[in-house]
Order: structure tokens, then C-alpha cells, then sequence
């Protein structure tokens, strides 16, 4: 019998939440506030087909703030998991920074290393999932997004609307979401 061979690293499309899957209505939280963005759907099932595994990287400062807790969070991204599945988008995993460096009073407020443009949520996926970061995109809406996804070694680097930043000749920038699904390729 050949020897076991170790599973090979797969590409990930990471999102943005705010303004990539759901509207940013600003510190959204309750399933009764939350409206998808258009083609986001279209997109996850379509990225899901070509074998990327779909990760969520979010900034949650609300919870910094104590506009919602840590408890109330899960429970929404455990609502958003199944609502997102419930029409054939499956995220692979959500992953989440609480912190802000000046914002709040509690255990919250810090620097950290998870909060983009920090890569700390897109390195734990990449040791968790075993993914193949120079393969993978990230599609988000924000300089922010674009730095955590550039300093952790993501091989695209896709901005949806929005303007990219100063010398950002690696950047992709799309109109939509069903922009980014046609240019979505292996």
C-alpha cells in the first residue's frame, strides 16, 4: 500500500461581512438587520464549486464598543452560517477580531494582531483550514482589507467599489459582486 500523502493545500476566497455579505447598516448584529449584499449568494456557491473554501474575516469593534457582546455576535454569525447555507453558500469558517486600539473600556480595547490591516484572522485560517495563501483572494471593501490580505501573503487582492489605495498596482477593483463571480477562476 502507498504511504498516506498529506492533503494538499486549497485556495480560499476570504470576505469582508460588512459590505461584502451583508449591507453595512453599521454594527449589524440581529438577523432582523441584516440585508444581503447582491450576488453575494451567487458568488459563495460559485467559489464553493471551484474548490475555494470560503472564509469570513470581520472587524467586530461593536463588541469593543459594547454595542453588542461577544455572546450576541456568535449567535448572529451562527444565524448568518445557516441562512447563508439554508440557499447553498457554505462558509467554511468566520473569523472574528473584538478589539479596537482606542475604542471601549473593557479587555476589548487593545492593539492586537487579529484587527486588519493586521493578518491575524487570515494566518489562524490559513494554519486551521490548511489553505494555499499565494492561490487565494481576498474580497474586501476597505484599505484595511486589502493591507491584511497583502501582509499576509494573499495572492489577489480584490476591492469591491470604493477607490484603491495609493500605489495599489496589485489591486483588483470590481462594481459588484457579480463582477467579481465572472472573474473568479481557479
Amino acid at each position: 500500500m502507498p504511504p498516506a500523502t498529506a492533503r494538499q493545500p486549497r485556495p480560499a476566497l476570504f470576505l469582508d461581512r460588512d459590505g461584502i455579505i451583508n449591507v453595512n447598516h453599521g454594527y449589524v448584529h440581529r438577523p432582523e438587520d441584516t440585508q444581503l449584499v447582491p450576488g453575494i449568494l451567487a458568488l459563495c456557491r460559485h467559489a464553493h464549486a471551484l474548490g475555494y473554501a470560503l472564509v469570513v474575516v470581520t472587524n467586530q469593534a461593536g463588541i469593543a464598543r459594547g454595542y453588542y457582546s461577544e455572546d450576541q455576535y456568535h449567535a448572529y454569525s451562527g444565524w448568518l452560517r445557516g441562512h447563508l447555507a439554508g440557499q447553498g453558500a457554505l462558509l467554511d469558517a468566520i473569523y472574528h477580531c473584538p478589539h479596537h486600539p482606542d475604542a471601549g473600556n473593557t479587555v476589548y480595547r487593545r492593539a492586537c494582531a487579529c484587527r486588519k490591516p493586521a493578518p491575524g484572522m487570515i494566518l489562524d485560517a490559513m494554519r486551521d483550514l490548511h489553505l494555499d495563501l499565494p492561490r487565494s483572494i481576498l474580497l474586501g471593501d476597505s484599505a484595511g482589507d486589502i493591507e491584511a490580505g497583502r501582509r499576509a501573503g494573499v495572492g489577489r487582492l480584490w476591492l469591491l467599489s470604493g477607490t484603491a489605495p495609493e500605489s495599489a498596482q496589485d489591486v483588483r477593483v470590481f462594481a459588484d459582486l457579480d463582477a467579481v463571480r465572472v472573474a473568479l477562476v481557479p
